[in-house]
C-alpha cells in the first residue's frame, strides 16, 4: 500500500519535470482573464437615475451616493463613492441596478499603498478612465 502510494508521487513529479514549464509575462503581457472575473466596478455617471437600489443591495454598506433635484424635479447624481476595502466584489449592485450603470469590469490592476485610495469617487473615476480609452 505505502510503495504504490510513493511510486504515484514520483510518477507526477517525474511528469511535471519533463513536461515545459508554464511561464506568465504578465507586466509586458496581460493576461486572457475570464468573462467571469469580478476584479473592480465601473459607473456610468450619465445613466444612472440615482435610485440608490445599488447602496440598498449592497451587503457591507459599501457604496454611498447624493443626488439633487435638477430644473425638471429628476433626481440627478451628485457624488458617487465606494469603499472597495470592504467590498466583496459580488456583483450585487450591479444586479440591482436598473439602468445597468453600475457593471463590473476586468481591470484587476487596483493596487494601492494607503487605506485612504481605496475610497473611490467613481465619477472621478469613469471620467479618467473614459480620458484614457480616447487617448
Amino acid at each position: 500500500m505505502l510503495g504504490r502510494g510513493l511510486l504515484k508521487g514520483l510518477n507526477i513529479t517525474l511528469k511535471k519535470s519533463l513536461s515545459p514549464n508554464i511561464t506568465e509575462y504578465y507586466p509586458e503581457v496581460k493576461p486572457n482573464l475570464s468573462s467571469r472575473v469580478r476584479s473592480s466596478m465601473g459607473l456610468d455617471p450619465e445613466k444612472c437615475i440615482s435610485c440608490g437600489l445599488c447602496a440598498m443591495a449592497c451587503p457591507n454598506s459599501v457604496i454611498t451616493l447624493t443626488s439633487e433635484k435638477d430644473e425638471n424635479n429628476k433626481k440627478v447624481l451628485k457624488t458617487y463613492h465606494m469603499d472597495v476595502g470592504r467590498c466583496l466584489f459580488c456583483g450585487m449592485c450591479t444586479e440591482a441596478c436598473p439602468t445597468k450603470a453600475l457593471t463590473v469590469t476586468q481591470e484587476f490592476e487596483n493596487s494601492v499603498f494607503t487605506p485612504e485610495d481605496l475610497y473611490w469617487d467613481m465619477i472621478e473615476r469613469s471620467k479618467r478612465n473614459r480620458k484614457e480609452g480616447n487617448e
